[in-house]
């Protein structure tokens, strides 16, 4: 008997002997010849596992088109509003001139004596408005008829110093000082010019309200108080 044939009988009697486990071995063997012709030769597409590792496509990105930025609103320079606000008191001072309110110098500065002559254009015109600088101010004067002419005509000249009078007589100080002092609440006063028992009596609490010495009278340290307090000088 060749060696063939001796290999066969004894792969036949390894068989008879053991049945099942020659049919298990046969069946796996199938299976992953099965396996690999279906990996290789039977998928139209990669595999969700492939055994060849694949470089995977590239993908086409989408150009993103940014939106273009909008443009600035320019800003308002702070000098171009103060010449703003100069050009809108200038016209104030000049207007109120020509009314007759105001006789000092179209400078375009908001003081003391401007706002006089606005407030007096607002008592003289019977308005309920705030005499500030501001166009709406500006358009009030403008259209209306109120002048002080004929009251500044009427104030008779003054022929000799009466030392008696010019204490009693009205003054722009005194004036600024009863209309600060009427503006934040010291007292019922008439902003007449003249220095009265009323006028007193809301320094002297004024005073006690900013611990100053109470006097009543109208000092330099009571005008730099009021002039702190309303944030415009007085005259």
């Amino acid at each position: 008997m060749s060696d063939t044939d001796g290999g066969a009988g004894k792969l036949a009697a390894a068989i008879g002997r053991h049945p099942r486990e020659f049919v298990g071995i046969l069946m796996s063997t199938l299976a992953i010849f099965a396996i690999f012709a279906n990996a290789l030769f039977l998928q139209h597409g990669p595999h969700p596992a492939p055994i060849f590792a694949t470089r995977a496509p590239l993908a086409q990105q989408t150009p993103v088109v940014l939106p273009r930025p909008r443009a600035a609103a320019p800003a308002v320079a702070p000098a171009t509003v103060a010449r703003i606000q100069a050009q809108i008191i200038g016209d104030i001072q000049r207007e109120l001139g020509h009314k007759g309110f105001y006789d000092g110098v179209v400078d375009g500065i908001w003081g003391a004596k401007t706002d006089a002559a606005a407030r007096d254009f607002v008592q003289a015109a019977g308005l309920k408005i705030n005499a500030d600088a501001s166009e709406s101010l500006l358009r009030t004067i403008v259209t209306s008829n109120a002048t002080a002419q004929n009251s500044r005509a009427a104030a008779p000249a003054p022929v000799r110093k009466d030392p008696i009078a010019e204490l009693i007589a009205p003054t722009k100080q005194v004036l600024a000082v009863q209309r600060a002092l009427a503006d934040f609440g010291y007292g019922q006063i008439s902003p007449t010019g003249v220095y009265d028992a009323e006028t007193k009596a809301a320094i002297e609490k004024f005073e006690r309200d900013r611990g100053l010495p109470v006097t009543g009278q109208i000092s330099d340290q009571l005008v730099r108080e009021l002039a702190a307090m309303t944030g415009r000088p007085l005259d």
